[in-house]
């Protein structure tokens, strides 16, 4: 909502207040200003001209040479390029000396041989945006009426002086979306009295009855309507007044009669409608239900199609205007029109959102119905309409109005005490202060001690339990006011539980690891939800009812085609080196079309290209590797105590490197995997050899481990010793391992695989994996018997168990 100063100035005394001190008393008061708008753009010495003689230019086909009077001695000659300047027009003159927007300085000049003296201005020169020009002038020089006076300021005239507040509402101040409501709220926070005129005209001898008939079927959705007429106006511009006001609000003037709904539409909060009488095609107004696929065509020319949804004003037949959004084309006015039938209507808030949202039709109509309107205003802002018609367009206003009446306006009565309010405040308010309150809000009571009842008025529809009328006392008592003190009671000082805490140790050791944190859409395309090759067939994406677009129409069951997208956001910015990690939830269904809630899971993923060391002094570079990403996985698991129940078994899936990737299992149940992406894969992405992991943060963070105990150096020496086996090609690694700490006793400390060969001098289908195998007792020194023996021990159950011999 904007609110223009100088127009607020009309309601209330604002005295001793500027703009800058208004706008801190609202947002003080729970009304927030955004901003403060200046009207004038640094502006200066720009007055009002009257062309006296306008010659084509000797040497320029498209330029005017213009004698221009400007309320001083002599007339200046100035070089106009406007199409639309003629003899006769009353014009905004910059002079020599001017300084228009953006310190744009008018100095005297020769153009094409002419000497130009200042310049003729369009209102787009003056600061004003081009959609809030009028049509006539969009293109060209504005043009004055003739009663403005030669030489005086043309920014008073064009109310360039003003400032305007930008509100931003909350949806439960639909009152201030009229500047008298505004005007109401200004009012009780300055406690300044508010002054609103009558409307007065004088009505004609014939009667609205005699030419208008009104029904209404649909009386849920439009329970009053109500219908005025003017014979005699005369279309055209409106008087500038008018035009400066809806120009401050941000609405372009259009003509007289149109312009006056706009004013009274943003002056009451009321939105009015004009038809033109003869257009209408009838002398009956029918409101109902639209019929299915039935058509209009609106003021902007779009055809629209309708639905049972939707409720439409008809001349009995077809439409001519879809409630509260948007009238028809046939039966607006126009420069002929002569009859005016005026509307008045109070609509159901939730069948105009309805309309406006299916017809992708947001208007300043729509908005105010939406939030709801003040039912005690629509005839009031019926009768301000026809007094401001017959002002700028002449005509006379028929007697009476026809109308269709069941509104029933009950305003809303609340009992409370001064008690309930100081108890919920926290504050110390007597029963006076509240009375005071109560009528700077212009709210009527009844008062019995410190019992008060409240009645709302109907401007205010938010107001309807008793914690509105402390909020209200609140506000007008002063936020400010209210004592500040601490909470009593026993308090618990907020803590992680130990989910959280593991989290975070997930992020910080990746990070610790030149991982850099990123974070995705939740939303992907159908494509992506599929996996890195979009195709895995055993998943059901989730789709979106109403998705953004296609590429954010599915919830995403993994995390690393994102991750993928980041990596080649980098690339493109050459950026080689990207080592990426993500802790987010995927979303899972078995349903197609889903009927519960889709399961969500947190995942913990990661992506590496580039470099992973790049010491370039040293001369050392080392690309990323299976090996590194393995290592950065099996480092997360060792920090969260996991490592001795986490192994790794060679997999293949879909978009992964059928040889480079791995399954990650926790106490033998799968939680993620490792690997390279596909090749193919790899080259449709254009990227260089990337890894990937996935892991299921869940289940890692949930899983049962004892707590970290630290143990003393040892004072004892270690035993070493080690073994080269020869096992089957297809043997993993991890077996022989468990077996070798299955057998070792509580004397084996630490076993390390630090070697693998295949090729010569082994038979075929066999490979050789050496191991360090650590002998350790904290408490004496081990013997090389008791170590031979344990040692024994462990070769023995290998080649039992595995068929692994020592290599020779």
């Amino acid at each position: 909502m904007l609110v223009s100063y100088r127009w607020l100035q009309e309601y209330i005394d604002l005295t001793n207040f500027t703009p800058q001190e208004i706008a801190e008393r609202l947002t003080r008061g729970g009304v927030e200003v955004d901003i403060i708008h200046k009207l004038n753009k640094g502006i200066s010495g720009v007055v009002i001209g009257h062309v006296v003689d306008c010659k084509q230019h000797p040497n320029a086909d498209k330029l005017n040479v213009c004698q221009v009077d400007i309320g001083e001695e002599e007339h200046v000659q100035i070089v106009c390029g406007a199409r639309n300047v003629a003899s006769g027009q009353k014009v905004a003159v910059a002079k020599v000396g001017a300084v228009l927007p953006d310190n744009f300085k008018i100095k005297k000049a020769k153009l094409r041989g002419e000497v130009s003296q200042g310049m003729i201005c369009s209102l787009q020169e003056l600061g004003i945006e081009g959609k809030l020009v009028q049509k006539e002038y969009s293109e060209g020089i504005f043009v004055f009426p003739n009663d403005v006076t030669v030489g005086e300021d043309a920014l008073s005239e064009l109310n360039l002086y003003d400032e305007v507040l930008e509100l931003d509402l909350t949806p439960n101040r639909a009152d201030c979306l009229s500047m008298i409501g505004v005007a109401y709220e200004v009012a009780a926070l300055l406690d300044r009295d508010v002054t609103f005129a009558s409307p007065q005209y004088t009505p004609s001898a014939e009667k609205t009855a005699d030419y208008i008939s009104v029904q209404v079927e649909a009386i849920e959705d439009n329970p009053y309507y109500g219908a005025k007429m003017i014979k005699g106006v005369k279309i055209g511009p409106s008087p500038l007044w008018l035009q400066n006001r809806l120009v401050a609000a941000g609405i372009r003037p259009i003509s007289n009669v149109v312009d006056v709904t706009n004013f009274v539409l943003l002056e009451y909060g009321q939105p009015l409608h004009a038809f033109d009488y003869e257009r209408l095609g009838s002398k009956e107004i029918l409101v109902r239900r639209a019929n299915e696929k039935e058509q209009i065509v609106t003021l902007d020319d779009e055809q629209r199609i309708l639905s049972r949804d939707h409720l439409v004003i008809t001349n009995g037949t077809e439409p001519v205007a879809v409630a509260g959004v948007m009238g028809g084309a046939f039966s607006e006015v126009q420069s002929d029109t002569t009859t005016i039938l005026l509307e008045a209507a109070y609509f159901k808030n939730t069948t105009v959102r309805k309309g406006s949202k299916d017809l992708g039709v947001r208007s300043e109509a729509s908005v105010r119905y939406e939030k709801g309107v003040d039912p005690l205003r629509v005839v009031k802002a019926a009768e301000r309409a026809c007094e401001l018609i017959v002002q700028v367009a002449g005509g006379e206003v028929l007697d009476g109005i026809v109308e269709v009446n069941y509104l029933q306006i009950q305003e809303k009565e609340i009992d409370i005490s001064v008690d309930q309010i100081n108890e919920r405040l926290g504050t110390s308010i007597t029963a006076e202060d509240v009375a005071m309150i109560l009528e700077r809000l212009r709210f009527s009571y009844t008062r019995n001690d410190k019992q008060f009842s409240v009645k709302a008025p109907t401007r205010r529809q938010d107001i309807t339990i008793q914690e509105d009328v402390m909020e209200e006392v609140a506000r007008i008592y002063g936020y400010d006011h209210i004592p500040t003190t601490l909470p009593k009671g026993v308090t618990t000082p907020g803590t992680l539980s130990d989910y959280q805490k593991k989290r975070r140790v997930v992020r910080r050791f990746l990070e610790s690891c030149g991982l850099n944190q990123t974070i995705t859409y939740s939303l992907t395309s159908p494509s992506k939800a599929k996996g890195l090759d979009g195709e895995m067939s055993e998943v059901t994406p989730v789709q979106l009812a109403m998705p953004m677009s296609e590429d954010r129409s599915t919830m995403r069951t993994t995390l690393l085609p994102h991750l993928l997208d980041v990596i080649i956001y980098n690339k493109n910015r050459k950026v080689d080196d990207v080592f990426l990690y993500e802790v987010g939830s995927i979303f899972l269904s078995d349903e197609t079309v889903v009927t519960k809630q889709p399961v969500e899971q947190e995942m913990v993923a990661g992506a590496f290209t580039g470099l992973w060391n790049n010491h370039s002094w040293q001369g050392e570079k080392k690309a990323v590797d299976f090996f590194v990403v393995k290592g950065v996985v099996e480092g997360l698991c060792k920090e969260l105590g996991l490592s001795s129940f986490v192994s790794f078994s060679k997999g293949e899936q879909a978009g992964l490197h059928p040889g480079r990737t791995a399954f990650v299992y926790l106490n033998d149940k799968q939680i993620g995997v490792i690997g390279q992406l596909h090749p193919q894969l790899q080259k449709s992405l254009d990227l260089s050899p990337t890894y990937v992991f996935q892991l299921h943060v869940e289940q890692l963070l949930s899983f049962e481990t004892k707590d970290l105990r630290y143990t003393t150096i040892p004072r004892y020496p270690s035993m070493t010793r080690d073994i080269a086996l020869v096992v089957d090609e297809s043997l993993e690694a991890d077996k022989v391992r468990k077996v070798i700490e299955k057998t070792g006793t509580s004397l084996l400390n630490k076993v390390h695989l630090f070697d693998l060969y295949q090729g010569e001098h082994l038979e075929k289908g066999k490979k050789s994996l050496a191991f360090s195998l650590t002998y350790l007792d904290p408490e004496r020194t081990l013997t090389e018997e008791e170590v031979t023996t344990v040692h024994k021990k462990v070769l023995n159950a290998l080649e039992e168990e595995l068929g692994a011999t020592l290599r020779s």
